[in-house]
């Protein structure tokens, strides 16, 4: 069976009712989880989390405005390549990065893994390249953060083996089969949050879990159908389907698997 490790990655803060409808105006902190997917004969990486190339990406211009929105905490310590270091696991020991969708909190450590294979959603990845400027900031996309060498590397999940899920997966129903996990990890869409956004259905030892990213920033989004402000549309790709995919997760949630949510804050 799968093993899943967590990780926090830096965080940034922003008023609660943003992330959650009548949370109120307290200012809360929103971890940057990324997880270590050890399945079949491979280990993955599940997003970055901050990097010091956030900062170095966001400290002129347009993408400025990103750090002023979001105020984000981060010392260079707590990068997930150091952290995954200091667990005797190098860069080279990864079969590869499964990166949920492209914020920049999601993709800030992507150059301290220049030598490694990405995995990512092919639509999703040919919806926010060519954005530049403002276009990229109201998607949440820094393009300074993505490697040089990005497009040689990168394997999209449309290439891989598509497959009907068990019943207790219900209402999700295909998701893709991540190469040499031996089934143990489906990648799923979970569309909505961000072009290309996907989750992952892991199998582990005490069932699946499903790391959801941010189709959700806290469990009463999906528990209670609670969403969050309006004010979140407007960094949204499809608001539509972030609902849609809020009521999926809803009905899993019913179910015995666990879910895991990028952000999920004390709200």
């Amino acid at each position: 069976m799968a093993t899943i490790t967590s990780f926090e990655a830096g965080y940034c803060t922003h008023v609660a009712c943003v992330a959650l409808k009548g949370a109120g105006l307290s200012v809360c902190a929103f971890p940057a989880r990324t997880w270590l997917i050890e399945a079949g004969s491979g280990r993955w990486l599940w997003d970055t989390g901050y990097a010091t190339h956030f900062y170095d990406a966001t400290r002129h211009g347009v993408f400025a405005l990103y750090r002023k929105v979001t105020p984000v905490y981060f010392e260079s310590s707590a990068s997930i390549a150091n952290q995954l270091r200091q667990k005797g696991i190098l860069p080279q020991d990864l079969n590869g990065l499964i990166l949920s969708h492209f914020h920049g909190d999601h993709i800030a450590g992507l150059r301290d893994f220049t030598d490694s294979r990405y995995i990512c959603s092919g639509s999703g990845w040919h919806d926010i390249r060519p954005l530049t400027g403002f276009s990229a900031l109201k998607q949440g996309f820094v393009p300074a953060l993505i490697p040089a060498s990005f497009e040689s590397q990168v394997s999209f999940i449309e290439q891989f083996e598509q497959v009907d899920l068990p019943a207790e997966l219900r209402p999700f129903q295909r998701a893709y089969v991540l190469p040499d996990s031996n089934k143990e990890v489906m990648l799923v869409e979970l569309p909505g949050h961000a072009a290309g956004h996907i989750g992952a259905f892991v199998l582990t030892a005490e069932g699946w879990v499903l790391l959801a990213a941010d189709a959700a920033w806290s469990d009463k989004n999906y528990r209670e159908l609670r969403g969050p402000s309006r004010l979140a549309n407007i960094i949204m790709a499809d608001s539509k389907a972030y609902y849609r995919t809020l009521s999926d997760l809803h009905q899993l949630d019913k179910g015995n698997v666990r879910i895991y949510l990028s952000h999920e804050g004390n709200l």
